[in-house]
This record gives C-alpha cells, sequence and structure tokens, in this order.
C-alpha cells in the first residue's frame, strides 16, 4: 500500500483506454501519455496498460507501507527518496516506512507511477481509468488527495532491476512538433488559413486539460460558420470554433462534436498531446495518410522491441 502525502495538482489512477462504448458517449479516457506509462509498467513487469498513477505536473510524494516495486516516467522531474536522488525509467525496490517523492516537472507535463502488480481501481465500462468530468473509475471517480491509500495487487516486489534502453527514452523539451493529416472539414479552410495551420508556430493555451489543448498564435478562417451538425472526434482531432481558435482533443474528450474537423494529429504522435503544458511551442507538420500509416508502423516496430505487443 501507498499512504498519499502530497497528491499534487492532479493525479488519478488511469488504466487500459475503454473501447467499444463510445456509442453511448462514453470516452476513451486512459493515459494522456500511453506510451510513458506503458514503459512504467515494463520496468516493473506489469502488462504494458495495468492501471498505474498518473501525476500531472508533479508536486508528489507517498509513504510506501508495504515493500513494493516502482518505476517513474513521462515528464522530467527529479525522484527522491530521503534526500537521495533516484533514477527514472529505472526499476526502484521500495521498503516498507520509504517516502517516495516527485518533484514539479521542469519539462513535459505528466508523470507516470507504476508498481508491481498494479493498482486496485474501480473498473467501469471496460476499464479501470478515471474519467473526472463524469466521476467514475479510479478512485472513486476523484483525483487523488492527502490521506488516500492506494493498494497494489500481487506481491509488490519486483525479483529484477530493469532500465528502459537509452534509445527508447523520451525527450520532452518546451516545444513540440507533431505530425498531423487532413480530416473531414479540412476543405473548409480558406487557403489561407490553411497555410497557417501547418507554418504557425502555436502556443499552447492556459487551459490544457485531458480534454483537449487550445492552439494559439493563428486565428484561422474558415468557409463556413463554424458550426455544424455533430459528428464523431477522437483524441488527436484537432476542431475550430468560430473563434478561429484550434482545439486538438485529448483522451477525455467528447465523442461528438458541432465544430469543424479541421485535421488530425497522426497515431504516431499523439500520446505527445499529453505532455504539453501550457506556453509550450506547437508546431504541426503535414503528413498524407499513407505517410502517417507508415510513420506508426515504423515507431511501433522501434518501440516493440521493448514493448512486445504496444501499439500506439
Amino acid at each position: 500500500m501507498l499512504h498519499i502525502v502530497q497528491p499534487g495538482l492532479q493525479s488519478t489512477l488511469q488504466g487500459a483506454p475503454r473501447v467499444g462504448f463510445r456509442d453511448i458517449g462514453v470516452p476513451y479516457a486512459g493515459p494522456a501519455d500511453p506510451l510513458s506509462m506503458a514503459l512504467a509498467n515494463r520496468l516493473v513487469g506489469n502488462t504494458l496498460f495495468e492501471t498505474a498513477i498518473e501525476i500531472t505536473f508533479g508536486g508528489f510524494s507517498v509513504e510506501v507501507e508495504i515493500a513494493c516495486s516502482v518505476a517513474v516516467t513521462g515528464a522530467h522531474t527529479e525522484i527522491r527518496r530521503a534526500g537521495e536522488n533516484l533514477p527514472a525509467h529505472q526499476t526502484l525496490h521500495m521498503s516498507a516506512g520509504d517516502r517516495l517523492e516527485i518533484t514539479p516537472a521542469k519539462q513535459g507535463m505528466r508523470i507516470y507511477l507504476a508498481v508491481r502488480g498494479g493498482f486496485v481501481a474501480e473498473a467501469l465500462f471496460g476499464s479501470t481509468s478515471t474519467y473526472l468530468p463524469a466521476g467514475f473509475g479510479g478512485l472513486e471517480g476523484r483525483a487523488l488527495k492527502a490521506g488516500d491509500t492506494v493498494t497494489f495487487a500481487g506481491k509488490g516486489l519486483s525479483e529484477q532491476t530493469l532500465q528502459t534502453p537509452a534509445e527508447l527514452h523520451p525527450v520532452f523539451t518546451n516545444s513540440f512538433a507533431l505530425r498531423a493529416c487532413g480530416s473531414a472539414e479540412t476543405h473548409l479552410l480558406t487557403p489561407d488559413a490553411y497555410e497557417a495551420l501547418f507554418n504557425t508556430v502555436f502556443t499552447a493555451g492556459q487551459q490544457g486539460t485531458r480534454m483537449g489543448v487550445s492552439l494559439e498564435g493563428a486565428a484561422l478562417n474558415l468557409n463556413s460558420d463554424g458550426l455544424m451538425k455533430s459528428a464523431a472526434v477522437y483524441p488527436g482531432t484537432i476542431q475550430c470554433p468560430p473563434s478561429g481558435v484550434p482545439v486538438a482533443l485529448l483522451c477525455d474528450a467528447q465523442t461528438t462534436g458541432g465544430y469543424p474537423r479541421i485535421a488530425h494529429i497522426a497515431r504516431c504522435d499523439r500520446h505527445l498531446l499529453g505532455q504539453i503544458r501550457p506556453g509550450d511551442r506547437v508546431r504541426l507538420l503535414h503528413r498524407s495518410h499513407e505517410a502517417a500509416v507508415e510513420d506508426l508502423a515504423a515507431k511501433n516496430k522501434v518501440l516493440r522491441s521493448w514493448l512486445d505487443g504496444f501499439t500506439l
């Protein structure tokens, strides 16, 4: 068991995304950065989407009540135990009574803490992931708070000490270049707006959440009133509301939307959306659908050398 001392800005239990329930309006949820969570689980010998803690920004600490093996991945942070600095991307063996501290992230936005055996959480609609807007999944459908105790399944201790291969460490800065394809209503952009979409260095808005990230810097004009009948949207869809400020949707986004879908982040880069902080720079790199499929296959091949069976 782990006792939450400092919960950080927002920490939730997240497991595999929900699939097969979109027809009743249930979003995928799951980790905002599924690659980082999979890497953490791999280090403690779990299945890749075993329930872990997603920590936004950091400033998080727990007391270990039962000896266990943990791993920390994701945004760049410092990890400490009794004043000792510990490495990210490595199996960490904790003793009862230890306090694990994760400092505020320096770059990137979300940190993942996995434990051998996975955390126990409420399963609903096929996943243990917390969906905060509706208040279900995870631990009582809410963010973790000081005084909570989270339990884990199994013996909690790993017999191995593993490290993520250096070439697979995600590198986060304050600038992101994301491959993107056209979408269903891209044709509604004016020529100038289309040019701006793929040639502007956007700034991530101040209200970056698990719902979406606004891309500020160029108001995009459409040959439309900006409204349309509701249609399906997915994580990675970029919508353009009447304000002209595009919004890239994340894992907790609604399942349908009434704004034009002007682009879509390629699946090979979609996991990076979960690491964009307010004020970060974002550039969209145009890719054809065929090129995006090839990029995805190439990236998955590299990742599967360490994460067997993983798919972005």
